[in-house]
């Protein structure tokens, strides 16, 4: 009896000892999947790798050269420009939407939040206009053909990659996209009207409302690129304005400082020295503060995209996911 309950008890234990290596083999294997899986939306073959358009800590070099190099660059003529798009898509591009003079709520009081988010404020905004959809690739190419300006890196010999005219323009810095709204005879909305655009009177955390829905954005490589900027109108923002959570990080007008009221570390407000511009001289100064970028992108995590949250980069970088809208004052809109 003593025999048989010793080899009852070491059957037992060998089963509860292979179960559990069993299960964490399985939970070895299922996380080696899932990692697999990821690795695979997020990254890329490095035999591709030349051919890759990477984030800007990676490719900032390769702009730095781009940059240099001007306008020289062949690309479109003026008139090959408008004929990328239908008389009917450059209408609706040009739509641009009223946005009420009021107070709303900036920022968020949540404590999970990053520190340059809080706290919650008030801010007074006069009534301005803001561009409906972002702008696409086919509204910078007629900017590039006007003035000769430099192509974006993303561009194959001068030229916007087959099927992309609707979507985003991106590889911008925020030079770029500052040259191109004054260029439109408007501005880069300031970070107050980029935000009450995207989240109205209401202090909602997404265009839509206060729970975060896929369906109503690119994010997370959900998609793997950039969409047609018409593409999700049920993510709208309360004022009608499009992809104001995802696709890509817009840039605002405004430096990256601290709100009214802030507790928090300033250090995060300051360019790191690990940053490449950081050792510039001082008439490279004003490449040493950070920019504000907004909206999220279809890399981003979702809780990137709320409409409080601000990313930040310095305003020579660019990359696959930094894009813009332009903005401008009411009294500067001329009737027609």
């Amino acid at each position: 009896m003593r025999r048989r309950k010793g080899l009852l008890m070491a059957t037992l234990v060998t089963c509860i000892t292979l179960a559990m290596v069993g299960g964490s083999l399985h939970v070895m294997k299922l996380g080696s999947m899932r990692m697999k899986e990821m690795q695979a939306k997020s990254s890329y073959d490095v035999a591709d790798m030349s051919q890759h358009v990477r984030a800007a800590g990676e490719e900032i070099h390769l702009q730095k050269q781009h940059e240099k190099a001007g306008g020289d660059t062949a690309s479109y003529t003026e008139g090959e420009a408008a004929a990328l798009l239908s008389a009917e898509q450059w209408r609706d591009l040009a739509w641009m939407i009223t946005i009420p003079a009021g107070i709303f709520t900036m920022g968020s009081d949540d404590p999970h939040t990053g520190e340059q988010n809080r706290p919650a404020h008030k801010v007074a905004v006069p009534a301005y206009k803001i561009d409906k959809y972002l702008v696409t690739q086919a509204e910078y190419a007629r900017f590039v053909a006007a003035n000769h300006y430099r192509p974006p890196l993303s561009w194959v010999d001068g030229k916007i990659p087959q099927g992309l005219n609707m979507h985003p323009v991106t590889m911008i810095s925020w030079y770029n996209a500052r040259d191109y709204c004054s260029w439109v005879g408007k501005r880069l909305p300031s970070e107050a009207e980029w935000e009450k655009a995207a989240r109205g009177a209401d202090a909602r955390r997404w265009p839509w409302g206060n729970a975060m829905n896929p369906v109503n954005l690119n994010t997370y490589y959900k998609v793997g690129h950039t969409t047609p900027v018409n593409q999700y109108p049920q993510g709208a923002s309360p004022y009608g304005v499009m992809d104001m959570a995802g696709n890509v990080q817009q840039w605002v007008a405004d430096r990256l400082s601290p709100y009214p009221g802030a507790i928090g570390d300033k250090e995060i407000f300051k360019p790191k020295a690990s940053d490449p511009d950081y050792h510039r001289g001082s008439d490279e100064q004003e490449r040493l503060i950070y920019r504000v970028m907004r909206g999220g992108s279809w890399k981003s995590d979702p809780f990137s995209t709320t409409s409080y949250n601000r990313n930040y980069s310095l305003p020579n970088y660019a990359s696959d996911f930094f894009g813009f809208r332009c903005a401008m004052d009411i009294e500067a809109v001329k009737e027609k």
